[in-house]
C-alpha cells in the first residue's frame, strides 16, 4: 500500500492537500498523481527490457482516461484493449494501431468489421471468431488466445485462464486452430493466454510460460511455424492493505525472460498490466456528510456510494481509508464507510479504526485508479463524478462532473406520452 506525506495534519497528493484539491473541484473526485503514474509504467518496463525486449501493453480497461492515456503514451506504452471503444479511444489519446492489441470474447462481426478498418492486431479468441474475420479480411495481424489451464486473481470472478473459462481456445486444439488460420492466409504472429488480475504470485506466471513454450514447440515441430512473440496477460497485483507485500517485478521478469530466453527462440514479449499501471496512482476524496452510532456499530456517511466505486460491493475488495483533514490523528474507533446507495451493500470500507469523525471531514480512499470510475454508474440518477490530475503541486481538471441533463440525454419519450 502506497505511504503519503503529509503537513499539518493534511494529507499530500502530489504535492497538494487533499483538503486544497476538494474544495476547488468539490467532492467526489477521482485524483490522480502523474508522476506516480510515470513512475509504475517506467519500473515495470526496465524491470521486464533489462533482460528482453519486452512491450508493456497497459491494460486499458483499468482507467482509460484519455489524458491518463495520453502519459502513457508519451512514456512509449502499448495497448491491450477489449472493446471496439477502447481501441478507438486509445487512437484518440495518440497511440497508433500498431502499438493497439485487440483481445475480446464472443466478437460481434460488426466489431470485426470496425477493428479491420481501424487497423489493428487482433488476438483470436475462437474458431468462429477466426473464420468470420477470414471472410472480411486476411490482411490482418493475427496472434490466438489460449486457455492455458492456468488461473490467478484477487476473486474468482476475475481469474481468466482455468479450465472450463469462457476466455480463449482450449490448450488441446491450439494447433489445429493455428493450422487453420494459415490455410485461410492468415499468417499468425503470436500466443498469448491470460490468467487473471490481481494476482500476487510469481509461481503461477512461472507455470503459464512453461504451458506457451509447449505450445511454442509444438508449432514448430508441426508446423514449422515460428512466432514473432508471446504475450503473458494477466494483471500483476498491489498490496492494497498496509504492511502486504508487494511483488517483485524485478524478479518476475528476470525468472520469465530466463524461461523463455533458455527455451525457445521467441526474441520479444508482451505483458498486459493495467492495475500496476495506475491502482496506486489515484485516490477518491469523498466528503462525510453523515455520522451514525447504533448498538451494533457506527457509521461515516460519506456523498460516494457503490456508483462511485463499485470493487467494495461487487469483489468485497479491501481499500485502505482515512480521514485526510486528520492524517496525523489518533485513530479512536471502529466505523463502517458507507454511501448514499438506497441498498445495504452500499459500503466502501467495513470496519476500520479511524479518528474521531465529524460531517464535513475529508475521507481518502486508496488504490482507486484500477476499476475505480470505469466501473462507476448513474445508478439512483446520481451522476458520475469529476477526475482531477496532479502534477508537483498543480491540479487540473481531466473529467467534468456530469449533471442530470447527461443522464437524460439519450432517453426518448414517445410523444404520444406527452400528450
Amino acid at each position: 500500500m502506497r505511504d503519503f506525506q503529509s503537513e499539518n495534519g493534511e494529507m499530500i497528493i502530489g504535492g497538494m492537500a487533499a483538503s486544497e484539491i476538494a474544495d476547488r473541484f468539490g467532492t467526489p473526485v477521482y485524483v490522480t498523481d502523474e508522476q506516480r503514474l510515470r513512475d509504475n509504467y517506467r519500473r515495470i518496463h526496465g524491470a521486464f527490457n533489462a533482460h528482453m525486449p519486452t512491450d508493456i501493453h497497459y491494460a486499458c480497461k483499468a482507467n482509460s482516461n484519455i489524458a491518463l492515456l495520453r502519459i502513457l503514451e508519451q512514456e512509449g506504452a502499448c495497448i491491450d484493449a477489449v472493446s471496439l471503444g477502447e481501441v478507438l479511444t486509445c487512437i484518440k489519446a495518440g497511440f497508433s494501431p500498431d502499438r493497439i492489441l485487440y483481445t475480446g470474447v464472443n466478437v460481434s462481426d460488426e466489431e470485426l468489421e470496425g477493428l479491420v478498418d481501424a487497423g489493428v492486431p487482433i488476438n483470436i479468441d475462437s474458431f468462429s471468431e477466426l473464420r468470420r474475420l477470414a471472410a472480411i479480411s486476411v490482411d490482418v495481424p493475427l496472434s490466438f488466445r489460449v486457455t492455458p489451464g492456468v488461473g490467478s486473481g484477487h476473486h474468482q470472478k476475475v481469474i481468466t485462464g482455468a479450465k472450463g473459462s469462457k476466455f480463449g481456445i482450449p490448450i488441446e486444439e491450439i494447433v489445429d486452430a493455428f493450422r487453420e488460420a494459415m490455410d485461410l492466409g492468415f499468417r499468425p504472429r503470436g500466443l498469448h493466454a491470460h490468467i487473471g488480475s490481481g494476482g500476487q504470485s510469481v509461481e503461477p506466471f512461472i507455470d503459464l510460460v512453461g504451458i506457451l513454450l509447449q505450445v511454442v514447440e509444438d508449432l514448430e515441430d508441426e508446423l514449422g511455424l515460428e512466432l514473432e512473440f508471446l504475450d503473458m496477460g494477466g494483471g500483476i497485483g498491489i498490496p492494497y492493505r498496509p504492511n502486504e507485500p508487494e511483488m517483485d517485478v524485478e524478479e518476475l521478469a528476470a525468472q520469465l525472460t530466463a524461461m523463455v530466453l533458455g527455451d525457445s527462440k521467441i526474441k520479444r514479449l508482451a505483458v498486459e498490466p493495467g492495475r500496476y499501471v495506475v491502482c496506486d496512482s489515484t485516490v477518491l476524496l469523498t466528503r462525510c456528510v453523515d455520522v451514525k452510532r447504533t448498538e451494533q456499530k457506527s457509521f461515516i456517511g460519506v456523498d460516494a456510494g457503490f456508483n462511485t466505486l463499485l470493487r467494495p460491493s461487487f469483489y468485497d475488495a479491501y481499500h485502505h481509508v482515512a480521514i485526510a483533514n486528520k492524517f496525523n490523528k489518533a485513530c479512536e474507533a471502529r466505523y463502517d464507510v458507507v454511501g448514499p446507495i438506497c441498498e445495504s451493500g452500499d459500503f466502501l470500507a467495513r470496519d476500520r479504526v479511524l479518528p474521531e469523525p465529524e460531517e464535513g471531514d475529508l475521507v481518502a480512499v486508496y488504490d482507486t485508479g484500477a476499476y475505480g470510475f470505469v466501473m462507476s454508474s448513474q445508478y439512483n440518477s446520481r451522476p458520475r463524478c469529476r477526475e482531477v490530475l496532479v502534477n508537483e503541486g498543480e491540479a487540473e481538471l481531466i473529467r467534468e462532473k456530469e449533471d442530470l441533463e447527461d443522464i437524460w440525454r439519450h432517453q426518448v419519450v414517445p410523444e404520444r406520452l406527452m400528450r
